[in-house]
């Protein structure tokens, strides 16, 4: 194993010189939470699809794939089709606004007053999953080194929240790339094709293995439903996947470079499916499928190799991870502590640094986001509150903002409230892995948005107009303060 952990020693260490270097160029507010607004396509595609393809999708697809076949793909596959819609009607005119959060936007639509609600929402989905992902840790440390389950949570938590914490987007981007480059080598390109050869190829995995496991369809329609309910309306609207849209250089970039890292998607969930497959043909038996990735590429691959698939494993859990606490801190700053310090500070004439005071929560929510995740052990579930959170409390708020004129900000902060407050009580009462808080949420949510925002005076006219001008990318100016409402 020596050659094994040179490679993933190396490879941590090149993330702390990333982000050491990043911190070089975060020299401004813009430099430090949107990288500047200045990634070009490559770049672009490669961080954006290194974000949204976590440790759920690397070592979670894995084991669907072990657990149903090919049709395990599906999650990550619904995530692909989000990242493509979000790219394809959406992303353009989302850079173009040039703002630094999802509630920016809704106060910059609706007229101000959403702000806090809506971004206390946005920060409880990006704290779960910055832990969904800090978990994972514990996985892939204990299959190196046989490492205590909370030293490892602390161990890669600290490696995160370092290079973030140095140079915020700039850093995150730069381990990204070299992050999306490693899972690409070391996913689809090594334990892919190893994985299949290892079960004897598709003919053998066809002759040992159930029909069903070959049936697209065999995960379950409801299943696939609900995937695309939670996860593809969920890339439309988390701050994390916006955060990283504003990073474009101009719309166009947003537009094209986010399809292609949709389409990268689509390749990443289908060879997940495969290698779970394949494991499900080397070890019947195992007794947890989320286990499939790690006894795979434990057993099967020769060393050095192994190294550095799992380093691809670590990749994918840290772009997650760090992307998920960038935007994590960038709400708890921006939306509720500059709110709430509101202006009485302002009044006072205070200045300070704002690259050093986000820096500050970074750390802060680092630590935060560390401990939570020492304290949960079931990732799905911690996973699953974050998107019922998002998708039952901001979509229908967010994308009624983007499409109908007619949603005020009274119909807003009633469907983020009667949403928010939906999903929470019906994942006491029926679970919260059941599928009906994120139905029945959704449902009176566009309920409440609709209803309220007929029943109250129509938005202010100069409020659409300043909101249809940034859209035209014509108002270039950033928006640092809720847009006042308009009498």
């Amino acid at each position: 194993m020596a050659v094994d952990y040179t490679v993933i020693v190396v490879y941590l260490a090149g993330m702390l010189a990333m982000g050491w270097w990043g911190m070089r160029r975060a020299k401004s507010k813009s430099d430090f939470l949107v990288a500047g607004r200045r990634l070009g396509p490559v770049m672009y595609s490669g961080t954006m699809a290194a974000i949204v393809l976590g440790g759920a999708s690397t070592i979670g697809g894995v084991g669907l794939g072990y657990r149903y076949g090919l049709s395990g793909a599906w999650m990550v596959f619904t995530i692909g089709l989000g990242l493509l819609a979000l790219s394809v009607f959406f992303s353009a005119r989302i850079a173009r606004l040039k703002v630094y959060t999802v509630s920016e936007m809704l106060d910059l639509r609706y007229g101000g007053r959403a702000g806090v609600i809506s971004g206390v929402v946005m920060w409880a989905y990006t704290l779960m999953l910055a832990v969904t992902s800090t978990i994972a840790y514990a996985t892939i440390f204990d299959v190196l080194f046989d490492m205590n389950r909370t030293l490892a949570i602390i161990l890669g938590g600290s490696i995160v929240v370092a290079y973030s914490t140095l140079g915020g987007m700039w850093s995150i981007t730069l381990t990204d790339m070299v992050q999306f480059v490693v899972k690409t080598i070391g996913v689809l390109l090594l334990l892919l094709p190893i994985a299949v050869v290892k079960a004897g190829g598709f003919s053998a995995m066809k002759a040992k293995l159930p029909t069903e496991y070959f049936d697209p369809l065999g995960i379950g329609g409801e299943t696939i439903f609900t995937y695309v309910l939670i996860y593809t309306f969920g890339m439309l609207i988390g701050q994390d996947i916006w955060q990283r849209v504003f990073t474009a250089r101009n719309d166009r970039t947003a537009k094209w470079g986010g399809t292609v890292a949709g389409t990268y998607c689509l390749v990443y969930a289908l060879a997940g499916a495969v290698i779970g497959t394949a494991a499900k043909v080397m070890y019947p038996k195992l007794p947890s499928a989320d286990t499939a990735f790690a006894t795979i590429v434990k057993d099967e691959l020769p060393v050095g190799v192994r190294g550095l698939v799992l380093a691809a494993a670590l990749a994918a859990v840290m772009s997650t991870s760090s992307g998920a606490l960038i935007a994590c801190a960038t709400v708890a700053n921006n939306d509720i502590w500059s709110r709430l310090r509101g202006a009485v500070k302002r009044d006072a004439g205070e200045e300070h640094d704002e690259v050093k005071g986000n820096r500050a929560f970074i750390l802060v929510m680092g630590i935060a986001v560390i401990c939570t995740a020492i304290a949960i052990d079931n990732v799905v579930e911690a996973l699953t509150v974050a998107y019922n959170l998002l998708v039952g409390g901001l979509l229908v708020p967010i994308l009624g903002g983007l499409l109908w004129k007619r949603g005020t900000v009274h119909g807003a902060l009633a469907s983020v409230v009667v949403g928010g407050v939906a999903v929470i009580g019906l994942m006491a009462a029926y679970g919260i892995l059941a599928n009906e808080p994120v139905y029945y949420g959704l449902i009176l949510s566009l309920a409440a948005y609709v209803i309220v925002s007929l029943a109250t005076p129509a938005t202010d006219a100069a409020v659409l107009a300043t909101w249809r001008e940034r859209l035209t990318g014509r108002d270039a100016e950033p928006v640092s303060e809720p847009v006042p409402v308009h009498q």
